[in-house]
C-alpha cells in the first residue's frame, strides 16, 4: 500500500506563454469552464485542497491525470477539511478534499459569499479503530469505544486488556475524520476527554500508536500498516471488504466539492476520478471505490 504524503503537486506558472485555458480560480478566478485549446487537448490548471484523508488519493490521481493529460496543471494541498471547505468558499480553490459532509452553517455561508457548493462522493472509506500489537484487546463494541473516547472508561482493564491507563489518540479539529467520529462515535451532542491527544494526521497516530502500547487510536483504512493492530468493532475489522458488504459500522463517503456543477477541464477531471480508471487508484491506495 502506498504512503505518499504529498503536500502540493505546485502549477506552473506563465500560462500565457503556455497558452492554457479552463484555468482554475488561483489562475484567473474563473471556474474551468473551458476545457481544450485549438488542437483539441485537454488544458487548464485545478487547484485542490483539504482532507488529509484523501491527500494520498488525491496525489496519485493528480499524478495519473497530468501524465496522461501533458496540458494540465493540478496542485494538492492537504491541512484538513475543514480548511479545504474554507478555501473553497473564500473562493481560493476549484476543488475541496473533504473527509465529511459540509455543515449546514458553512453551506449558509458559502451562499452569502456567493458560492454554490456542489458535492460529489469519490471514494468511501472505513475508519479503523487501531491500537499497539502488544495490547490483548481485539474487539470492542461502538459504546465502548465513545465511552473511551468520551473519558468514561479510562483503563484498559475495564474492557478486558491489561490494568493500564488508556492513552486517547484523535486528529485534530480541523479534521474531517475527527467530526465524523465524533458523530458516528462519540456522541453528536458529547465531548472528547480533554485528555484526547489531538494529532494532525493519519500517520501521527499510526506512529503514535506503534510507539506507545497503551494507545488507542483511529484512521482512514487506507493508513493501516503492521506497525499497529485494527481492533474489532462488534466482532468485524475495518477493511475494503467490510465497508463494501456494509458489515463494517464506522464507515463513511469521502467528497470532492466545487463551486457550481463543474464544468470544462474541472469536469474532465472528475469523470475520469469517477471512471474505472480513477477507482482503481482508490482501491491501490487502499480505500473503497464507489462503483
Amino acid at each position: 500500500m502506498k504512503k505518499l504524503v504529498a503536500f502540493g503537486l505546485i502549477a506552473a506558472l506563465a500560462l500565457g506563454a503556455l497558452g492554457l485555458s479552463g484555468c482554475g480560480r488561483t489562475a484567473d478566478n474563473g471556474s474551468g469552464t473551458t476545457g481544450t485549446d485549438a488542437g483539441g487537448e485537454l488544458t487548464g490548471v485545478i487547484n485542490v485542497e483539504g482532507s488529509d484523508t484523501l491527500v494520498n488519493v488525491a496525489t496519485a490521481w493528480s499524478q495519473a491525470f497530468m501524465t496522461t493529460n501533458p496540458g494540465v496543471m493540478i496542485s494538492v494541498k492537504g491541512g484538513g477539511s475543514g480548511t479545504g471547505i474554507a478555501s473553497l468558499i473564500n473562493k481560493t480553490i476549484d476543488f475541496a478534499d473533504a473527509s465529511r459532509e459540509m455543515k449546514a452553517e458553512e453551506i449558509d455561508q458559502a451562499k452569502a459569499n456567493g458560492v454554490n457548493p456542489v458535492e460529489y462522493t469519490v471514494a468511501r472509506d472505513g475508519i479503523a479503530v487501531v491500537v499497539n500489537p502488544a495490547n490483548g484487546v481485539e474487539d470492542l463494541t461502538v459504546e465502548q469505544i465513545g465511552k473511551i473516547y468520551r473519558g468514561e472508561i479510562t483503563n484498559w482493564k475495564e474492557v478486558g486488556g491489561a490494568d493500564k491507563a488508556i492513552v486517547i489518540l484523535s486528529r485534530d479539529s480541523s479534521s474531517g475524520t475527527y467530526e465524523y467520529f465524533k458523530e458516528a462515535v462519540v456522541g453528536k451532542d458529547k465531548n472528547y476527554a480533554s485528555s484526547a491527544k489531538l494529532l494532525p494526521s493519519n500517520q501521527a497516530i499510526v506512529d503514535e500508536t506503534a510507539a506507545n502500547d497503551a494507545a488507542i487510536g483511529y484512521v482512514g483504512v487506507g493508513y493501516v500498516d503492521a506497525k499497529v493492530k485494527v481492533l474489532k468493532v462488534e466482532g468485524v475489522a475495518a477493511s475494503v471488504e467490510t465497508v463494501l458488504d456494509d458489515t463494517y459500522k464506522i464507515s463513511r463517503g469521502l467528497y470532492m466539492y466545487s463551486d457550481g456543477e463543474a464544468t470544462g477541464v474541472m469536469k474532465a477531471y472528475l469523470d475520469w476520478i469517477l471512471s474505472a480508471e480513477g477507482q482503481k487508484i482508490v482501491q491501490d491506495e487502499g480505500f473503497v471505490p464507489v462503483q
